[in-house]
């Protein structure tokens, strides 16, 4: 088994953790995907699999007063920063019990009281919402950080430009990390970026940015926690090109006829998953009875999460129009405003 060359190995506790928090995006995915094949998940469907070092390793630098904005391809974000499984595949059933209710599904999984803000299917959508969230954050006086992911595709929208450029001129307290799995959808990187160093990009606009290799956890966290701190001291907007790779193709309705499958086993030769686990293993520090004990609970998880969906329930037709909009309500004879019953369920969409 493969380990990661070079690296030095943080104490058990937190590899081990480190681990745990990639197996569950991984078996979520791989949960997400059986159910997508049983129709029981409709829609579009985008995997995380063969990524999992980068939402694992950014996250553990965030406190929970940073924000968290993320694109279609979210589940493990989302599930890493706090919203429980049972939400989010109740959301992708459509059920009431789902982050939004069920009304956003596997692209749109938002969740207040993480501070996760999407989930936005439009390429490139987040960075825009990112640099506002940021402002805001800059003008209350606030010591936040607002981290965006996005793909590689989405450097050749103009958003990307404009919100580089603002965050660049304002100092703004924004972390960019852009997933460059090589491919936006079926074009590779080269056949639509002339400079396909994606970090140089970055620098062109005067921000802090390097390259990661983004199938190595703990280089990802170090990377991560070096740019986080140093936003969060007023080190102004830092970037962070975390090169990865999705082992599955970009959403279940594509045949992936774009890249060859040799290309993809050797990416999968440095699966990060097996990689972090070699490395342990290698140290002594995983034992196969904590490896087993460390899969079936994840597995538990995931199976509660199941069931919690399964059980779930369709949103009534008579709610079907709550929070089309607000709920609020001004009483002009007292100057007061009044809110009738706009609290959504677990993870609000009216929050």
């Amino acid at each position: 088994m493969s380990t990661l060359r070079g690296q030095t190995v943080p104490d058990q506790e937190h590899a081990l953790h480190l681990l745990r928090q990639m197996l569950r995006v991984r078996r979520l995915e791989e949960k997400c995907i059986e159910l997508y094949s049983a129709a029981k998940i409709r829609g579009f469907l985008h995997v995380y699999i063969g990524e999992e070092a980068v939402a694992a390793g950014i996250m553990e630098t965030l406190s929970p007063e940073d924000a968290v904005v993320a694109t279609y391809r979210e589940h493990g974000h989302a599930l890493l920063r706090g919203v429980s499984a049972g939400a989010i595949l109740a959301e992708m059933y459509g059920h009431a019990e789902g982050c939004c209710r069920g009304r956003g599904g596997s692209m749109h999984l938002f969740d207040a009281a993480t501070r996760f803000y999407g989930g936005n299917a439009i390429v490139a959508g987040g960075l825009p919402l990112a640099v506002g969230l940021a402002l805001a954050d800059r003008m209350a006086g606030r010591q936040r950080v607002t981290v965006c992911f996005f793909g590689e595709g989405a450097v050749a929208e103009g958003e990307f430009h404009e919100s580089m450029n603002l965050a660049a001129l304002w100092q703004l307290p924004v972390l960019f990390c852009c997933e460059n799995n090589l491919y936006a959808m079926g074009t590779a990187l080269g056949r639509s970026e002339s400079q396909t160093d994606i970090a140089l990009k970055a620098a062109g606009y005067e921000i802090s940015a390097w390259a990661v290799d983004g199938m190595d956890v703990l280089a990802v966290e170090e990377a991560a926690r070096r740019a986080v701190d140093a936003v969060r001291s007023g080190g102004g907007p830092h970037f962070l090109e975390l090169r990865t790779y999705r082992f599955r193709a970009h959403s279940m309705f594509d045949p992936e006829l774009y890249r060859e499958k040799s290309e993809v086993s050797r990416w999968m030769e440095r699966d990060p998953i097996s990689l972090l686990r070699g490395t342990m293993q290698a140290a002594g520090q995983l034992p196969e009875e904590t490896w087993a004990a460390l899969t079936a609970d994840v597995d538990a998880e995931i199976s509660t999460a199941v069931g919690f969906a399964e059980n779930g329930t369709p949103e009534p037709v008579s709610e079907l129009t709550r929070f089309v909009y607000s709920d609020r309500t001004d009483d002009s004879s007292t100057g007061t405003a009044a809110t009738g019953g706009g609290q959504a369920g677990k993870g609000g969409a009216a929050r």
